[in-house]
C-alpha cells in the first residue's frame, strides 16, 4: 500500500519510474524481508522524505524492530564506508589504501538479521552511493555465501528504481 501511494506521487514525465515501481512488488528473487530492508536502506540513502516515508511504512509492515534497525544501520554504516573507500579507490596515491581505515564497523559483524540480508542491503546502498570498491566487496561476499547472480542483479535493479523515484519527486 505504501509503495502504491508513492507510485501515485510520481509525476507524468516519469511514467517509466511508476511502471518500474510496480516491478518492486512483483519481484520474487528476494525474500519479503530482503526487499523491505533494501527499500528502507536505499530510501534513507536517497535522502528524499517522501521515498523514506513510503519505504519506512512498507518495511514496518514486513520487518520487526531488529530488521528495521539493521536496515537503518546498513544505510548509515555504508554512508561512512562508501565515502572513505571511494576516496581510497579514486585518489591516485595508493598509499591511502594501505592505511588502516580506523572506522568502527561492529554492526557488520552482528547486524541482528541474517548476514546475507544485511550484505544485500549494504550492496544496494553502496550502488546508490557510487562506491565501486564497496560494491565489488559486497558482491564478492554475497557470491561466496552462495547468493545467485540473479538475486544480486535484482537487488541492484530495485535500488536503481527507488533512487529514480527520489529523483523524479525532486524534479517535480
Amino acid at each position: 500500500m505504501a509503495l502504491e501511494k508513492l507510485k501515485s506521487q510520481i509525476p507524468e514525465f516519469a511514467k517509466d519510474v511508476r511502471l518500474n515501481l510496480s516491478l518492486f512488488a512483483q519481484d520474487e528473487a528476494l525474500t519479503a524481508a530482503q526487499k523491505a530492508g533494501l527499500a528502507l536502506a536505499c530510501a534513507i540513502s536517497s535522502r528524499n522524505q517522501e521515498v523514506q516515508k513510503a519505504c519506512n511504512a512498507y518495511a514496518s509492515s514486513v520487518l520487526d524492530e531488529a530488521g528495521l534497525s539493521a536496515a537503518r544501520a546498513a544505510a548509515s554504516i555504508m554512508a561512512m564506508n562508501n565515502i572513505y573507500y571511494r576516496f581510497t579507490h579514486l585518489v591516485s596515491d595508493d598509499s591511502y589504501s594501505r592505511m588502516p581505515a580506523g572506522l568502527r564497523m561492529n554492526v557488520i559483524a552482528n547486524p541482528g538479521v541474517p548476514a546475507v540480508d544485511f550484505e544485500i542491503w549494504c550492496l544496494a546502498v553502496s550502488v546508490v552511493n557510487g562506491c565501486g570498491r564497496c560494491v565489488d566487496a559486497h558482491e564478492q561476499t554475497l557470491r561466496k555465501a552462495g547468493v545467485a547472480a540473479n538475486v544480486i542483479h535484482t537487488a541492484v535493479r530495485l535500488a536503481a528504481i527507488l533512487q529514480s523515484a527520489a529523483i523524479a519527486l525532486e524534479a517535480a
